[in-house]
């Protein structure tokens, strides 16, 4: 078993690390400054965007269409969809959580498949505001992507095998929640005023992470409160301290420190005043 170390003990990255083994950290540089019109034109849907949005959202229906066609021929029980997806929702906020510290704790822009998103995440947490003047479109076609190449192909898959409606509901489920995980993310960034009707309400029940939960993410060292759907698996992870556990593991396996353990870098620490982007996306 690995023993955990306190965080405050940890040499800090400034000292040599000792001869035996060199303990590297992830380290990204700050982006260069943009002006205010190509800061309003990042933050606007692109037919691309939309186009993978589209693909996306249909690969989810056809997937949940399939579970619904097996349970109205009578060849699957009508709860056993219901129970697969809530295990998918509950799953798919884990699934987030993971993915977050992943990339909030390592690698760079240039690492290989997920670098822009590190990047992107990166970006976030200077300008947190900035998720909210996204465009639909524009804030889910990364992950609508994903689904739809991944999906199709997987349901295609099971329906080959003669799964059950509740595999398709499963998979299906799945799917639209951590794609629609950026819309609650963006939620969570937003505005009472400004909520859909009925969003506030679904903060506050725990269906939908809220803006207390997930504003103690973006408090140094930015180590907590990682999943975005419901935030139901925060709780855990935190307490039991299991992303400290892993990042200890990484360490001591390949002296790679995550960098919630050193002083936070500017290039990943909050604007301050930060008023001039969301002044220029609200001119849109």
């Amino acid at each position: 078993m690995y023993t955990l170390t306190p965080r405050c003990h940890l040499p800090p990255l400034r000292r040599s690390p000792p001869p035996c083994q060199a303990a590297t950290t992830t380290t990204v540089s700050p982006p260069p400054p943009q002006s205010l019109s190509a800061a309003a034109d990042t933050l606007r849907s692109t037919w691309p965007h939309r186009f993978w949005t589209l693909a996306g959202s249909a690969a989810i229906l056809s997937s949940l269409s399939t579970s619904a066609s097996l349970v109205t021929s009578g060849t699957s029980p009508a709860l056993d969809p219901l129970a697969a997806a809530l295990a998918a929702y509950s799953l798919a906020d884990l699934a987030t959580g993971i993915y977050h510290w992943l990339v909030d704790n390592y690698g760079d822009a240039t690492t290989p498949f997920v670098g822009s998103q590190i990047a992107a995440f990166q970006g976030h947490h200077r300008h947190p505001s900035t998720i909210t003047l996204r465009d639909v479109s524009n804030n889910l076609h990364a992950l609508s992507r994903a689904a739809a190449l991944s999906l199709l192909p997987a349901d295609a898959l099971l329906s080959a095998a003669g799964a059950p409606a509740a595999a398709h509901a499963f998979a299906g489920g799945f799917a639209a929640c951590v794609v629609l995980s950026q819309q609650f993310h963006a939620w969570a960034h937003e505005k009472r005023r400004r909520l859909p009707v009925g969003v506030e309400w679904l903060q506050e029940a725990g269906v939908l992470v809220s803006r207390a939960e997930h504003a103690a993410h973006h408090r140094r060292p930015y180590d907590s409160n990682y999943c975005i759907v419901s935030g139901m698996w925060n709780g855990v992870l935190d307490r039991h301290r299991v992303f400290e556990a892993l990042e200890m593991v990484v360490y001591l396996r390949t002296g790679v420190r995550p960098r919630s353990w050193d002083e936070t870098e500017e290039s990943w620490m909050e604007v301050a005043g930060d008023d001039d982007v969301a002044a220029a996306g609200d001119e849109r």
